[in-house]
């Protein structure tokens, strides 16, 4: 059985990011880069998978420049076995990316595919269910757990009031919430390891599917900051500005 995992290069999450100075995108300039936090959830669910004896295979894929490759080798350092990447200069939306993981899915014929719920930079939550829409695959999103039953998956999900358990026949398509697992860390044994790991790279020209734009990027600019609050005195005060000055209750 193979699992299938999409990973995303993204801005580290300890770094504060900035707008470029003509307003145009981000400022990536000399800006440290990493595996995506839910991506490596959702590799570790894969990997976690593979050593209870339930896959043969975890094949990580990312889609992007050529610096891709480097959060690939983190992926393969972490345990996947081999790693594809389809490499394009441009910035893809989410239903290009689904397209492009269709065409690697229906060629390597991946049992399950485990993406995490969404990127940390994008925010769009919207790439497993696209991809889902597109193979026809049963799909469960925000898995606080995952469990293999012969050819189905048993994934629960939270979800207000309670817990939810779907049953999913595989093929199908897992999207990882933070509950479901604590990432490890690469060791640097499997860091030497995964250099002479089997890393493929596939130009998106060459999957033949339309990745032109849906939306136009007008400009990228920081929140507009918030005025410091006000510190009270006591509870009267507090319900005096509340009912006088903000007028939120009356």
């Amino acid at each position: 059985m193979k699992i299938l995992v999409p990973i995303k290069r993204v801005v580290d999450y300890n770094v504060k990011v900035r707008p470029m100075a003509d307003g145009s995108n981000v400022d990536l300039n000399n800006v440290k880069m990493s595996v995506n936090p839910f991506c490596e959830i959702a590799l570790e669910e894969a990997v976690r998978i593979k050593e209870a004896g339930n896959a043969d295979e975890v094949i990580a894929i990312s889609i992007g420049k050529t610096e891709s490759q480097e959060q690939l080798r983190t992926a393969l350092a972490l345990g996947a076995d081999r790693a594809i990447l389809v490499e394009t200069d441009s910035l893809l939306e989410p239903l290009a990316i689904s397209k492009a993981l269709a065409k690697i899915i229906e060629q390597e014929q991946a049992d399950i595919i485990i993406l995490g719920k969404q990127a940390i930079d994008g925010d769009n939550n919207q790439t497993g269910q696209m991809l889902g829409a597109l193979l026809d695959y049963p799909q469960a999103t925000n898995a606080s757990e995952v469990n293999i039953d012969g050819s189905s998956l048993n994934v629960t999900r939270e979800i207000d009031g309670g817990l939810q358990t779907l049953k999913l026949k595989m093929p199908a398509i897992v999207t990882t919430d933070l509950r479901l697992n604590e990432p490890r860390y690469a060791s640097l044994p499997n860091i030497m390891k995964a250099k002479k790991k089997e890393l493929n790279v596939i130009p998106l020209s060459d999957l033949g599917v339309d990745a032109a734009p849906r939306t136009e990027l007008l400009s990228v600019e920081l929140p507009p900051s918030r005025e410091a609050g006000i510190i009270v005195e006591t509870v009267e005060e507090l319900v005096d500005k509340l009912k006088n000055e903000a007028k939120v209750i009356s």
